[in-house]
């Protein structure tokens, strides 16, 4: 039986972000995001509760770190919250709210979108 691919939403400028890291970075994160479409975990990931719950970190390597951050509990859809270049230790807030800003646009979005169907 095969496994059907969930959608990817990117939220924002998160396409273009990642685009912008360049090929090989844009390819790695992409061959980690097809996992979580196909049902799996990425490699290398962790869970980023402040953000939202069910929210998640892919860890990308290549000479620099990269992140993504996603969100895959909803059935419709895996939402692409945002991707940055890490250059420190910490995230950084900037990074931190910018995703927590698109996880509550999605989840109202969503919101609103069921009340329609009742």
């Amino acid at each position: 039986m095969l496994n059907t691919i969930k959608p990817l939403i990117f939220v924002g400028t998160t396409r273009n972000d990642i685009r912008e890291f360049g090929k090989k970075a844009s390819v790695a994160i992409g061959t980690e995001l097809l996992a979580v479409q196909l049902g799996s975990e990425p490699t290398d990931w962790k869970p980023i509760s402040t953000i939202g719950a069910g929210v998640k970190e892919i860890r990308t390597h290549d000479g620099k770190e990269y992140r993504t951050i996603y969100v895959a509990k909803f059935s419709e859809a895996i939402y692409v919250l945002h991707s940055f270049v890490k250059k420190s230790r910490a995230t950084p807030k900037k990074d931190i709210q910018i995703a927590k800003e698109r996880f509550n646009y999605i989840t109202q979005q969503r919101k609103k979108s069921s009340k329609k169907k009742k």
